[in-house]
């Protein structure tokens, strides 16, 4: 197919094209389309359905009926579904990866630990499934019995970004299936494929006709096909993964059936090195945490926060370790920077380095599109590394998801921490120092729902990911993202004695 790149899938059937709609594939009502891009070259090599109201309603439908059976299913029963799809899809590492380094971009190594990533929250659930414990609560009087039993929400419908294709969706979706919900799901307008292909896996794995439901839609489209998911009230959750606009329309136009809801939302991650830390241990973890995705992630730290006393050493080694980053296709076996998304994200890191350099930043490597060395790639950017940044710099106040760094300097502790907070956002932040004191002032002080101390990858299926403020609500992973899934219901039964 027209710029599929030389990455080629052991089993074609995993390139699926079509809606996955009560255990059916099938095509949009209307018939239409919409194109799929590899970034690395900026060329068409696939189509996928361009859903609209129809489809949408019909995946309501479909998981509707199928939820009145799938709830009354033993939580042993679904973990064992879960099981096999877990198992299914480490098995196919290869191909998973390979289809989302073609239509998403990033490295083959980094899909390939996104596939074990995504891979670890089914199994996880799975295990969770059988743990969905209530409670018997003591009597306050003679003769009743009192208890709390956790029941499924309902119909769960998942919207997912574009960034990690698969572990955002299996992260969704594998609570709500260990739960006793049935699933409709939109996946990102750029990167339907990967979850296309993990639906194709959930169906070898036998879940029942209705249960897991899928479709695509067109950037024009996805407003109108999921405000159907919105205004249906038989839709009881949404959850989604993406920015804070689009998590406050779907808030509002949600209200009106008072659905539960899961945002993850926006980030500007601060990330601070103080005086005492460990400098090459610092350096390491922003360069994993920062260039992880080429810097397409929503935790990937923001503003960078150096110590004036050891700023110039910090960014010296910085400077190393970025300039020997390998920048390409994930057809390069070397590459470690891929492509960005498309022409708006790199449109936007332009905006962000320029208007920072028209406020007095300085270039310290980078800072300018990679086009010369790279055949048909327009969507590459030079991992940079600003110094002199300031707050009236628009990267200070908005998420750049791209491979920049803006180094800023500070003098003490209580300085850092004000800044760190001046943001509505709230998602993630980071710290590097070896006093122990600090550890604990700091942690406590920073407005974030996720905090790396002498860390910069953080994520874990054993750990609730989630925001405070502005990024959102609502927790993924952990014991604690079960519940999103999952309601109370108390029962007092009397004339016991």
């Amino acid at each position: 197919m027209t710029g599929q790149s030389d990455l080629k899938l052991e089993r074609n059937d995993l390139l699926m094209n079509a809606n996955f709609i009560a255990g059916k594939w099938q095509p949009a009502v209307s018939g239409n389309r919409h194109n799929v891009m590899n970034p690395a070259n900026g060329m068409i090599f696939a189509e996928v359905p361009d859903s609209d109201a129809q489809d949408a309603a019909a995946a309501v439908n479909a998981a509707s009926d199928a939820f009145f059976s799938w709830r009354k299913t033993t939580n042993r029963e679904r973990s064992k579904l879960l099981k096999t799809w877990h198992a299914l899809i480490l098995a196919n590492t290869e191909d998973l990866a390979r289809l989302m380094s073609m239509e998403q971009g990033k490295p083959l190594a980094e899909a390939r630990a996104e596939v074990a990533y995504g891979a670890s929250y089914v199994e996880w659930f799975a295990e969770e499934a059988v743990r969905a414990y209530g409670d018997i609560l003591p009597p306050l009087m003679p003769g009743r019995r009192q208890m709390v039993v956790k029941e499924p929400v309902g119909v769960v419908a998942a919207i997912t970004p574009w960034n990690f294709p698969l572990a955002m969706i299996a992260r969704k979706i594998a609570p709500a299936l260990a739960a006793g919900c049935t699933v409709i799901a939109k996946p990102a307008e750029d990167t339907p494929l990967t979850a296309l292909a993990l639906v194709r896996l959930a169906e070898e794995a036998g879940f029942p006709s209705g249960t897991l439901n899928i479709i695509c839609a067109s950037r024009q489209n996805a407003e109108p096909t999921v405000a159907i998911w919105l205004h249906d009230p038989r839709v009881r959750k949404i959850t989604f993964t993406g920015s804070t606009p689009v998590g406050k329309y779907l808030a509002r136009e949600s209200a009106d059936t008072l659905k539960k809801l899961s945002l993850e939302l926006g980030g500007n991650a601060p990330f601070i090195v103080f005086e005492d830390a460990d400098l090459d241990a610092a350096v390491d973890g922003l360069m994993r945490g920062k260039f992880r995705n080429s810097g397409q992630t929503c935790v990937s730290p923001n503003r960078v926060y150096v110590h004036e006393a050891i700023h110039d050493d910090f960014a010296g080694r910085l400077a190393a370790r970025v300039r020997a980053l390998t920048v390409g296709p994930a057809s390069n076996p070397t590459a470690e920077i891929g492509p960005m998304i498309n022409e708006r994200a790199i449109d936007k890191i332009n905006r962000h380095v320029k208007d920072a350099l028209s406020k007095g930043a300085v270039v310290l490597t980078g800072g300018n599109t990679v086009r010369d060395h790279i055949a048909d790639g327009p969507f590459y950017y030079s991992p940079t590394i600003l110094t002199n940044s300031s707050e009236e710099m628009a990267l200070f106040c908005e998420e750049t998801f791209g491979p920049v760094v803006p180094l800023f300097t500070f003098s003490n502790e209580d300085e850092v921490i004000q800044k760190a907070n001046q943001t509505p956002f709230g998602l993630a932040a980071y710290f590097y120092t070896q006093n122990a004191a600090r550890i604990c002032r700091v942690s406590s002080q920073l407005e974030a729902g996720v905090i790396g101390i002498n860390e910069g990858v953080v994520a874990s299926e054993a750990a609730p990911f989630g925001g405070i403020k502005e990024s959102g609500y609502g927790r993924e992973g952990s014991k604690y993202g079960l519940d999103d899934y999952m309601q109370l219901k108390y029962l007092c039964e009397g004339e016991l004695a």
